[in-house]
């Protein structure tokens, strides 16, 4: 077995549970999340050589999942959103991949408020507040500016808790 193979065998080991995850959210579909998140890891193997270590191997690896699956929806000529999906992200944690996206009742609200804002707003919210990535990590990720992330991230967290409100939500009570 190569070394390549076993260092990819490994970060996928680490890491698919949290990228499937994101996926998900992106398109809303179990199945296509499984296959994105298959090919993620394909592109990366095929990249290997191209991965310096500038950023970490799960930001690099995050940065791969985000084109594809902007890609894919592209090709799909269709905005995807995730209500009545939980925002759960048991990275690290065993067990079933599927129980990452167990409903949770208190999170539906929230979730079809972020499916209402733009797709910039929805992004950045997912990758700062849901999967909790550092400001620099989101910047490599998204191929933006460190303002961009920040003004966008602001804007999106006044939109949300604007549209909370508007569904009787008070700020005390969203949780991301």
């Amino acid at each position: 077995m190569s070394e390549d193979y076993e260092l990819m065998a490994d970060w996928y080991n680490m890491h698919s549970d949290s990228i499937q995850s994101y996926i998900y959210m992106m398109v809303r579909d179990y199945q296509q999340s499984e296959d994105l998140t298959q090919e993620t890891f394909f592109k990366a193997y095929k990249k290997l050589h191209t991965f310096h270590g500038e950023a970490s191997e799960k930001t690099w690896l995050f940065s791969i999942a985000h084109r594809t699956t902007i890609d894919y929806i592209r090709k799909r000529k269709t905005v995807f959103m995730f209500k009545d999906v939980s925002a759960v992200d048991n990275e690290g944690s065993a067990g079933n991949p599927e129980t990452m996206f167990v409903l949770k009742e208190e999170n539906v609200e929230l979730l079809q408020a972020l499916d209402e804002l733009k797709p910039s707003q929805k992004m950045v919210i997912i990758m700062r507040k849901i999967k909790r990535f550092s400001i620099k990590e989101t910047c490599e990720i998204l191929g933006w500016s460190e303002s961009k992330v920040k003004s966008t991230l602001h804007r999106a967290i006044l939109a949300l808790e604007a549209k909370m409100k508007d569904r009787g939500v008070t700020y005390e009570e969203i949780t991301y």
